[in-house]
């Protein structure tokens, strides 16, 4: 098992490296001088040779790569071309922060939610419960995610006013009152993203293990159905669930570029746009880097969380 998980930490590491790369590449072929860009049309040869001496972009492109990669795994991640023109890596660290809040309060609903459905459509297989809860899992996944929003805000927060749900959401403070009014409409957008996939993926996983010959011999001991579901099937069945909902995690820390947008909460996705619209070359490789480490990071987790929760896959 230890052989198995740092195997794949190097693979992790190797992964980081080319992406790396990559982002460095497609960052240098943003079309216009940066310089020029941020300085704009009337900024003198003077203060163009400055601008790119104090951000090191006068330097030839490898050496560029090196030391922003360097810094990067240091902890120095440059400093913003705009506003105040601090580090990078406070402004990226706190937005992150901000993710994260909204991605565990999306899981907290999304998953109940959509394990509940899932049983709830295998048990009831082939009846109109299922067709419903299969209709209604395809038709919200379907739904781009800035539709579903503006139903949403137009729905909740603007026509029942009463719930006090604000149509732009903002960081929460520590009282768990404020989590639910800041966060519940942005996390539920995100979460019907979220129920069509894992629901169907639970309900696949659930009729499988009923079709197997343990159940059928649970239930000839005299075992009570309720016992056969919560104690073995579940066990089983949602294994391929708990690695979708791992890797699912990615996704909400750096995924939400539109629903972040829509309801202007201050995330990674939003500052990614912002950095693009920007040309904010150097906060834009911290996010995206950030981001794709943490979808790795989630695959590495989802991989061996399954390899502990299945002893049959550990010498594989």
């Amino acid at each position: 098992m230890l052989r198995y998980i740092v195997r794949r930490f190097l693979l992790l590491i190797v992964t980081m490296l080319i992406t790396s790369a990559l982002i460095f590449a497609l960052t240098q072929i943003v079309p216009g001088d940066v310089a020029r860009l941020i300085l704009g049309r009337e900024a003198s040869p003077a203060a163009l040779a400055q601008f790119r001496a104090e951000f090191g972009l006068d330097a030839p492109a490898p050496v560029q790569y090196v030391n922003w990669l360097a810094g990067f795994v240091t902890g120095d991640w440059g400093r913003s071309f705009t506003g105040s023109q601090g580090d990078v890596r406070p402004l990226v660290l706190d937005r992150l922060g901000n993710s994260m809040r909204l991605a565990l309060f999306t899981l907290v609903i999304a998953v109940p939610v959509s394990v509940l459905l899932g049983v709830l459509a295998a048990l009831r297989e082939n009846t109109w419960v299922d067709s419903l809860i299969s209709l209604l899992s395809l038709s919200v996944v379907g739904l781009p995610e800035f539709v579903t929003a503006l139903v949403l805000i137009n729905g909740l927060a603007l026509g029942v006013r009463s719930l006090g749900l604000p149509a732009t959401s903002a960081v929460p403070d520590n009282t768990l009152a404020d989590w639910i009014r800041q966060l519940t409409l942005p996390a539920l957008t995100a979460t019907f993203v979220l129920v069509g996939y894992v629901s169907r993926l639970t309900r696949a996983g659930v009729l499988e293990e009923l079709r197997k010959p343990y159940v059928r011999t649970a239930a000839l001991k005299g075992l009570p159905r309720r016992t056969i579901i919560f104690k073995h099937v579940l066990r089983n069945a949602l294994l391929p669930t708990i690695t979708v909902v791992a890797i699912s995690f990615g996704w909400l820390i750096g995924g939400l570029v539109v629903i972040e947008n829509v309801y202007n909460y201050p995330g990674m996705g939003s500052l990614m746009v912002e950095a693009v619209k920007q040309k904010n070359l150097f906060v834009l490789q911290a996010v995206v880097m950030l981001t794709i480490l943490f979808f790795a990071l989630a695959n590495l987790a989802a991989d061996v969380l399954y390899a502990v929760l299945n002893p049959r896959i550990r010498l594989e």
